[in-house]
């Protein structure tokens, strides 16, 4: 059993009985350089893994297209048999290339495989929750997603999967989903500067549906701004923990999976959890958005 920790409240995913801790880690940075293979210091992973269980994480989002396979291995390895009330979140849609690049994975039978390859990988009868990601590498594209999200309601009903969230799609794409199968969650491309779905933040916390951002952190780019950087210092904090903190002020949907592969940056992110900002630093960072 999961001890309790106080990592910015929690949010119960709408319809279900999983109640997550706000802030979660996500596995990506596990793998090797361009996530591709394993990482350079396997123990070292392991340990980034346990510490953020032992921290009270009880929300770590994965896909076994990372590595492929490494970090659903790693996972595996460091945290089976799981501690009851550990979600793992995973996605389907994409696959790598020989060349490392990132391919679309979206037919019926590439969907089927790989919830048998993350079943595999992770150790599980069941996958907690998956979503199915579209668009673009950065962000979505327009067109419908009934074909993909109706394989994986199918596999839903199978008891394959407990649960079905949506990567990557606009409000659009949500609606239209939402009439396929519940969607307890979107994974969507924001952060304090990049702010294309506030809208969409805003129409999901209504309906309690999760907001779970990728790159909250800036991804490949990572944010740099002077004002940013002196709201910090003010703080005594550092611009990357302000930024997460900012996220979980903007609405109580929002869970964070910020990723790492150092002990020590984790604890810095989840000490995010625990900054409190004035009004006026608040105001300062709203004036990032872009």
């Amino acid at each position: 059993m999961l001890r309790q920790a106080d990592l910015a409240g929690h949010f119960t995913l709408h319809g279900t009985s999983m109640t997550l801790n706000r802030m979660g880690y996500g596995a990506m940075q596990l793998a090797g350089p361009q996530v591709w293979g394993p990482p350079r210091d396997v123990a070292a992973a392991i340990s980034v893994l346990r510490e953020a269980v032992d921290a009270g994480v009880n929300h770590i989002d994965t896909s076994d297209y990372y590595g492929p396979h490494v970090t659903n291995q790693l996972i595996k390895q460091a945290l089976h048999p799981y501690p009851e009330g550990l979600v793992i979140v995973t996605k389907l849609g994409a696959r790598r290339g020989a060349d490392k690049s990132w391919v679309h994975a979206l037919s019926r039978q590439e969907l089927i495989d790989g919830v048998h390859d993350n079943l595999r990988n992770l150790g599980r009868d069941t996958l907690d929750v998956v979503n199915l990601r579209v668009g673009g590498v950065m962000g979505p594209s327009d067109g419908s997603i009934e074909e993909p999200l109706t394989v994986l309601a199918d596999l839903r009903r199978q008891g394959l999967i407990r649960h079905i969230g949506l990567s990557n799609v606009t409000p659009t794409q949500y609606a239209q989903g939402r009439t396929i199968t519940e969607i307890v969650c979107v994974q969507n491309f924001y952060n304090v500067v990049h702010r294309d779905d506030d809208g969409f933040v805003d129409d999901l916390a209504a309906r309690d549906v999760a907001y779970v951002p990728f790159f909250p952190l800036g991804g490949f780019t990572p944010l740099q701004s002077s004002i940013l950087d002196a709201a910090a210092a003010s703080l005594q904090a550092t611009p990357m923990q302000l930024a997460l903190a900012w996220l979980l002020q903007r609405s109580p949907n929002i869970l964070l999976i910020p990723g790492t592969s150092s002990v020590a940056h984790l604890r810095e992110n989840l000490e995010a959890a625990q900054l409190e900002m004035p009004r006026e630093v608040l105001g300062e960072l709203d004036s990032l958005a872009r």
